[in-house]
Formats: structure tokens, C-alpha cells, sequence
């Protein structure tokens, strides 16, 4: 039997969980018409196959009609859920996984204009900043209501076969009743005592217990400090957790620190790259040690070293590796087989998480394989040919391409024209806050070396490079170089520098600098924090109705709080039309969508984010050499299945072109489309 704290069981009442790794609960937005179907079950099996012990799906069910998903979650108030629950708890327990399921009311977090269009319904008079309803005053026949809602919704998930269920007790209804910030209600149910706020917990349990008994395992996640003035404090979280304990009614804690009202309260909860790790971990202990119950915890735990002392410690019976296992389903598998160093990083990217927030559905930013197991395979299996195959380009699409193809045993060898590989994520590296980011393309590096992948840096690859090596595939991954010419106007900007010129220290920051950004993505904000760091003056432009729109919520938080007490501006429904230099200025030009006015203003630099152009000079000089001419078969890509074009049977060799060789996307464009391609090479 293994010593490593992480691979010991724990019983947690009748159930032996077979080790100390946990996925807690969390909505990857899978669900088809509200129901865990095919998909939802392949995501979650995944991990239990991988040897996962408890894997706490949705995040979260919804009980009621009035709790209305905002982030396509399952919907538990429906009978017609209970196969659906069956196919995946059994598809996990075929694994000798742990499944349980959290269930919630959203109350105030959620909007009325969903669903069937009932209001939304809280302890709060006020809307929540992050979904903005105004809610009803819960009455005493919708307290009844919800009640049953959430006792019916037990019933159906014990009869699906779960082990157990989670009650949601942060941010939704249940926890707008027992924070003081968020109980507007006199009476049985009101804010004035202890005992009142938590009532309505205490009821939906006692509720859930009549209907499944006192076997099925029921616990909370729930907010022990919500960490702002006015609400519950550490010193009320431990009371709560004693309560709790003394009552006998709750099976396990899951601990929160912190509210998630708004995109930078759930950035503290849910900590992303460049913020402190597992900095809650010390205070889930805390709460373990009062309480003696069974205790779990998640907030930016990403590796193992970091798991093992929490069990080690003490601090945690069970503890979650949530978005580890996005990145990496087979954490658990790899610990086991003492392959930690194979180890898929999660980069704290958060681009899992901040899809979800924009209504998308849970991918990793270079895993393109989570998610969609239905199709794509995490374990890469070896061809039953060897070929010979040549990428150019050492950026996260090209490495992955390599990879993959390493891993289908073929022989490989890499151009790259930079000393290191890395492409763009090296730009975006330069802020010390994404320097996680590098764990990309080190991760890939370091398999792909493993694997045999020859690497020619410093190379920038002609045609004669490429055909010198007798290939079987070519993967043209050159990325691009930022676009200068301004929307639909043909005509190449000399005046301006780009994003990538200020980020990479090529150009630095003058005193009052315009960043005019048509793309929307990170690198007119890291621009623009070098910018204000360095002491400019300094105005952010977009012609879209709001800035930065691809940074998404979380990401954004740490580039406000970095620039909110700076000299910067925010302007929106902006378009920079035209610039050109008068003496040591640069005088702009600036128009807007919604109407023919224009006016000019003078900066002394002028900044574009407008995308990148592909450099694609290589893969036209090949078409002619190749046999399917660079043509790809859409049907086939879209389904993962292999290529099969021909359009040139004197061809010697297939010819593709990835990622930002393409168009201008993102990293996890790049990787997708470098495995859906090379899987079956």
C-alpha cells in the first residue's frame, strides 16, 4: 500500500472513498435541454477512470422554476433527470468513483428573464451586481415551496443512484438568508438572530432527510467568512461550523472564504494566475479543527505538492483539484505511476471558468481534448505506421501538433526561427502576473523531448528545409504578425507601434499614449499596464460598446485593480480612423459607428491592437508540392474524423496550416486545431 497521504481512503460514513483527490462541484455548461446527457457523463468518467475518488458534479442543479439557469445547469426539478443522473453515476462507478451532485436555489443570482419568465426571488430587496434582477421578497408560501423543491430534488438524485448531495450555501438562496448583507426579512426567517438566518438551511435538511433517509450523505459547501464589512466574519463562519457540527444533520463542510456577488469578489474566491495559491487552505483547516466533520476545500490548489500537504497536515480530509483536472484528467493516475512530472499544468488561465460566465461552455486554454471525450482523445494511441512529419513553428500549436504526433510514434522534427520555443505566449509571459502561462509551452517542450521530437531553433524555415527532410506531413504553424491596418481602410499604419512592441520593451512608453484596441483580447491591457507603471498618461479606445470583451470577467479583475489608481482613461464607441505625425506629436483622427461625427486629439505615441496577419509565405510555397494542395476537409475536421483530400497525386506530401497561420484566434484554437488534425496521422 502506498504511503503518499493523497492515495490514503477515507470513509465518509459508509461510503470508502479510495483516496484524498476530489473534483469539487462546478457547471462545465454541458447539459443538453437541462439534462447530463452523453457528453456530461464522458467529462465526468474521464477523471473516475483516472482514479479520482469523488467527483461533486453541476454546479449547480437547479431545485425550483424560479431558480432559472444562467449557466445552462441542470435542471433538477424535472423527473425526466433521473435516467439522465442513473447513466452517469453508473458510467462512474463502473470506475469505482464517489459521485455526488450539488443542488441550489440561485434566488438573487439568477435573472427573471429566463426560463419561464418568473421573477427571481430572495431575503434581498437588492439585485446581485453580477446578474442585476431585483428580486421579489420571498414570501412564506415560496419558502414552503422551495422547501419541497429542494426535497423532491434530493429524492430524484437518490433515486439516480448518487452517493450523496451537496447543498450550494455561498452566494445563492440559502446563504442570502443567513448573511446579514442579505437578508432584508423580519420574522421567522429574518435577519434579527443567529438562529433565524440559518432557519431556512436547518428546514430544506430536515426536509431532505424525511425523503432519503439518514444514510445518503449530505453536506455543504457554504461561505465560513465572506470576508467584507457587515457580513458573516471568521469569527461567525467558526460559530456557524460549530452549529452545524452540534446538530448532527450535515455529513461533511466544503469550506468558501468570501462572497461572489461580483466579478472581483469570485476572483478572491476562485483565485486565477498571478494571484496567491490555496490562500484559503489555512482557514478550511481552521475550520476542520473546531468542527471534527469530515472537511473539504478548493481555491486554487493546482498541484500536487500543494495537495499533499493539506491531507499531510491536516488541514483537509478531502481536497479538490477541480481545475487541475480540467487541465489534466488523469492527475490521479499519474500520481500513482509516479509520473507527476507528466502532469498537464493548469496555468490558471481561467479560460474554463470565464467562458461559462460569458453563457459558452468549460474548455481548457490547452486541453482541447476536456470537453469533448465524446470525439477527442486524452491518451494519444501509437499509428500503426510510422511517418515522417515536419512542423514549423515552436508556438502552443505547433508544440501540441508535434506532440501528438510524437506520441502516434512518428518521427518528428520541429523549425522554429526564435532561440526558444514559445510563439506568442512569450509576449504574453512579459507581465509578471501571466508568467504561468510558460507552463504551455515547457510542459510541451518537455514531452515532446521525451517523445524524440528534434528541435532546429534558430531556423527560419524555407521550402528547401522542409522537403530536405522527405516528410509525410506538413504542419505550417508560423503564427502571424500584428495586423497595422486599420478596419477596412487598406491602408498600413507607419506612424503607430503595436501592442506586442510595448509588451516586448521594443518600444517604450511615451508620456500620453493612446491604445486603440480593435481585438479585444489581453495584449492592449498589458500595454497598457506597462504603460501606466511606467508613469504615462494613458487612453484605452474601442469602437465596441465595452473594452477588453475577450479578456472576459475574472481575467479583467486583476488588470482594474492594476490600473483603476492610475492616470488612464476608458473610452468606448471610439474608431480611430487615421494618424499622422505633426512635429513631435501624432495627431489622430477619431470617428464612431454611430454617426458621421469626427474630431482629432493629439497623443505623443499611438498604440494598435488590431489582431495578427498570418505568415504564410511557406505553406503557398508548398501548395503546389502537396498532395491535398493545403486543402482541408471540413466535415471530417468538424468531426474528427481522419483526412482523406487528394487534389495532386504527384504530391509528396500532406500540407496543413494551424492556428494564427490561419487567422488570428487564440491559444486554445491553435492546440484544437493541432489534435483534431493529428490524432489519426
Amino acid at each position: 500500500m502506498s504511503t503518499d497521504p493523497l492515495l490514503q481512503p477515507f470513509q465518509l460514513k459508509h461510503l470508502t472513498l479510495r483516496n484524498r483527490i476530489m473534483t469539487t462541484s462546478h457547471e462545465p455548461a454541458y447539459p443538453v435541454d437541462g439534462m447530463p446527457k452523453e457528453r456530461y457523463a464522458a467529462y465526468h468518467a474521464e477523471r473516475a477512470k483516472a482514479g479520482v475518488a469523488l467527483t461533486m458534479t453541476a454546479g449547480s442543479a437547479a431545485v425550483s422554476r424560479d431558480s432559472p439557469p444562467v449557466f445552462n445547469n441542470v435542471l433538477a426539478y424535472k423527473d425526466e433527470v433521473v435516467p439522465w443522473i442513473k447513466n452517469l453515476t453508473d458510467a462512474c462507478h463502473e470506475h469505482g468513483c464517489a459521485v455526488m451532485i450539488q443542488l441550489t436555489h440561485l434566488g438573487r443570482r439568477t435573472n427573471w428573464n429566463k426560463g419561464d419568465w418568473l421573477p427571481s426571488v430572495s431575503s434581498s430587496k437588492h439585485r446581485e451586481p453580477a446578474h442585476r434582477s431585483f428580486p421579489k421578497l420571498a414570501e412564506d408560501w415560496d419558502i414552503e415551496r422551495i422547501i419541497t423543491d429542494f426535497a423532491d430534488a434530493a429524492e430524484r438524485m437518490h433515486a439516480g443512484g448518487m452517493d450523496g448531495i451537496e447543498l450550494q450555501v455561498y452566494g445563492h438562496l440559502l446563504d442570502q438568508f443567513w448573511s446579514p448583507l442579505t437578508n432584508d426579512l423580519t420574522g421567522p426567517y429574518g435577519a434579527e438572530t443567529f438562529e433565524s438566518r440559518l432557519r431556512l438551511l436547518m428546514d430544506v435538511i430536515d426536509a431532505i432527510r424525511e425523503r432519503v433517509g439518514t444514510e445518503f450523505i449530505v453536506g455543504l459547501r457554504y461561505t465560513a467568512d465572506e470576508a467584507q464589512k457587515g457580513g458573516i466574519t471568521a469569527k461567525d463562519g467558526i460559530e456557524i461550523s460549530r452549529f452545524l457540527a452540534d446538530s448532527g444533520k450535515v455529513d461533511f463542510l466544503n469550506v468558501i472564504r468570501g462572497r461572489i456577488h461580483t466579478d472581483p469578489a469570485m476572483t478572491d474566491i476562485i483565485p486565477i494566475q498571478g494571484m496567491p495559491g490555496a490562500p484559503h487552505l489555512d482557514f478550511a483547516g481552521e475550520v476542520k479543527k473546531v468542527t471534527g466533520l469530515p472537511t473539504f476545500h478548493a481555491a486554487k490548489i493546482p498541484d500536487v505538492a500543494t495537495a499533499r500537504h493539506a491531507v499531510s497536515a491536516g488541514l483537509l480530509d478531502m481536497v479538490g483539484m477541480t481545475r487541475a483536472h480540467i487541465a489534466d484528467p488523469h492527475v490521479v493516475r499519474k500520481i500513482i505511476e509516479k509520473r507527476e512530472d507528466d502532469i498537464r499544468p493548469c496555468v490558471g488561465a481561467n479560460y474554463c471558468l470565464d467562458r461559462i460566465y460569458q453563457a459558452g461552455e468549460a474548455l481548457c486554454m490547452h486541453n482541447a481534448a476536456t470537453g469533448r471525450e465524446l470525439t477527442m482523445p486524452h491518451d494519444i494511441p501509437v499509428a500503426a505506421g510510422k511517418k515522417k512529419v515536419v512542423v514549423v513553428g515552436a508556438g502552443p500549436g505547433g508544440l501540441e501538433a508535434a506532440r501528438v504526433a510524437a506520441e502516434r510514434g512518428h518521427d518528428v522534427v520541429v523549425f522554429e526561427a526564435a532561440a526558444e520555443a514559445g510563439g506568442q505566449v512569450r509576449l504574453t509571459a512579459r507581465s509578471p502576473r501571466r508568467r504561468d502561462m510558460l507552463s504551455i509551452i515547457e510542459w510541451r517542450v518537455a514531452q515532446c523531448e521525451a517523445k524524440g521530437v528534434r528541435f532546429c531553433y534558430n531556423t527560419l524555415a524555407e521550402a528547401d528545409d522542409v522537403t530536405s527532410e522527405n516528410p509525410d506531413v506538413v504542419i505550417i504553424a508560423t503564427g502571424g504578425l500584428p495586423n497595422l491596418e486599420l478596419f477596412e481602410d487598406r491602408k498600413e499604419q507607419t506612424e503607430v507601434v503595436t501592442a506586442w512592441d510595448i509588451i516586448a520593451g521594443d518600444e517604450k512608453p511615451a508620456d500620453n499614449i493612446l491604445i486603440y484596441d480593435e481585438s479585444g483580447d489581453h495584449p492592449a491591457l498589458q500595454a497598457a499596464e506597462i504603460a501606466a507603471n511606467s508613469g504615462s498618461t494613458v487612453e484605452i479606445m474601442t469602437p465596441d460598446r465595452v473594452f477588453s470583451p475577450d479578456v472576459m470577467a475574472m481575467n479583467l479583475v486583476p488588470y482594474m485593480r492594476a490600473l483603476q489608481d492610475k492616470d488612464v482613461t476608458f473610452t468606448v464607441t471610439r474608431r480611430l480612423l487615421d494618424v499622422e505625425r505633426s512635429g513631435n506629436k501624432l495627431t489622430a483622427t477619431i470617428g464612431t459607428d454611430y454617426s458621421d461625427h469626427t474630431h482629432k486629439a493629439e497623443y505623443d505615441q499611438v498604440v494598435v491592437n488590431y489582431g495578427t496577419l498570418p505568415l504564410d509565405d511557406l505553406y503557398f510555397q508548398l501548395k503546389s508540392q502537396s498532395t491535398n494542395g493545403g486543402e482541408l476537409d471540413h466535415d471530417a475536421f468538424i468531426s474528427g474524423a481522419p483526412q482523406s483530400v487528394v487534389r495532386n497525386k504527384n504530391g509528396s506530401f500532406n500540407l496543413y496550416r494551424i492556428g494564427d497561420a490561419v487567422s488570428a484566434r487564440n491559444t486554445h484554437a491553435a492546440v484544437y486545431d493541432a489534435l483534431r488534425l493529428m490524432k489519426d496521422v
